[in-house]
């Protein structure tokens, strides 16, 4: 059993080192998917605070208009442009995209009506006929704000109001979900496209046709090639985990260990794939558009980049039986759900199931040459 279990760990051994002296390799298990966590993490990844920049023209005198101005520049949802001169300024800074709205406090805004005996006042809000989710959102804002000195200045009892509670979850980010379609993104870059690149590669040299001429098994070069490919796999993942948990404080309610097997499996799994149209192959001109057939529609199809439940429901049906769906599924419910393998039954027998399907046509369809 030894001497059976000696040719898989130095395969595995050769490949491990062939990578890191790739520097494609490198670039494309490593680096590539950081690119997009970082662009995704970017976008996403951080909570951000709404604010406006607008233009404040304040024409009234009053003490009250005064005051109120010094109240929206203390307002953090505000970041006055003080360098705009006049409206017609204002209404071309806004144009040009500069400042989002140009409030205006007309003349006598704050001046105590006699009537009623406190002030009173319309504020004018202009805002870009092509920014209008803006200006309707400042306009609420500002409506919330008035309602908070009015009810200052004429107290009246409202017979309705509402009670907000936190649950005692904390939410999860836009990034949260995307990152596990990000980790099935990296484990199909090493298990697709490594091996359509590297085996038509190494029949031109002749390697493989060497290979051949030892007492060497398929199902030991099988084996050491999974076994170095499942090494690498959670290196790239921990690299991906390291990064995101470090730069965009990504959740994880879920156990290392659960995460770190249903990883191998998916490497496993997404690795015959590639060593099924890799071993097929003769050249890179056939393995190349060969891998990119299987990928992208994975790719596009599993939730990669968006949540299956925006596609129509047929093509979510189709999608659940692509190799890459179960694992992007159960790293996601891992993630941000907090699920056990325990509780992964059917993403697990479906790449099982791939599993048994994929090898045995990897080692019907391998050639050495």
């Amino acid at each position: 059993m030894k001497k059976e279990l000696l040719p898989v760990l130095t395969f595995a051994r050769i490949d491990i080192k062939r990578l890191f002296r790739d520097k494609v390799g490198i670039f494309f298990v490593f680096v590539f998917p950081l690119i997009f966590l970082l662009v995704f993490g970017g976008l996403f990844g951080q909570d951000r605070d709404i604010s406006f920049n607008i233009a404040l023209i304040n024409e009234s005198s009053t003490e009250f208009a005064t005051d109120f101005e010094e109240r929206l520049r203390d307002n953090e949802i505000f970041v006055v442009d003080d360098e705009v001169a006049g409206l017609d300024d204002a209404q071309e800074q806004m144009n040009r995209g500069s400042i989002d709205a140009v409030i205006t406090l007309p003349d006598g805004f704050g001046a105590v009506n006699p009537d009623v005996g406190y002030p009173t006042g319309t504020a004018e809000v202009l805002y870009d006929r092509g920014n209008e989710q803006a200006g309707v959102t400042l306009g609420s804002i500002m409506e919330s704000i008035f309602a908070g000195i009015n009810a200052e200045l004429v107290p009246v009892e409202a017979p309705f109001d509402v009670a907000v509670e936190a649950t005692e979850i904390e939410g999860l980010t836009t990034l949260d979900y995307i990152f596990s379609g990000l980790l099935g993104f990296t484990i199909l870059s090493l298990g697709v496209f490594g091996p359509t690149t590297v085996f038509p590669r190494m029949k031109e040299k002749g390697i493989l046709r060497r290979y051949n001429t030892t007492p060497i098994k398929v199902w030991q070069y099988f084996a050491g090639n999974v076994l170095s490919n499942s090494f690498v796999g959670l290196l790239a993942v921990a690299l991906m985990f390291i990064v995101a948990l470090l730069l965009f404080n990504v959740s994880m309610r879920g156990d290392y260990l659960s995460l770190a097997v249903i990883t191998i499996l998916g490497t496993v799994v997404l690795f015959g794939v590639g060593l099924a149209a890799g071993g097929w192959a003769k050249n890179e001109m056939q393995a190349a558009p060969l891998a990119n057939l299987v990928a992208f529609p994975m790719m596009f199809l599993s939730g990669v980049f968006f949540p299956r439940f925006l596609m129509p429901d047929w093509l979510q049906t189709a999608s659940d039986f692509l190799p890459l769906t179960p694992l992007i599924d159960g790293l996601r419910l891992i993630i941000t759900e907090g699920r056990t393998l325990l509780e992964l039954g059917p993403e697990l027998a479906m790449l099982g199931g791939w599993l048994i399907v994929i090898y045995a046509i990897a080692f019907k369809v391998f050639r050495w040459e």
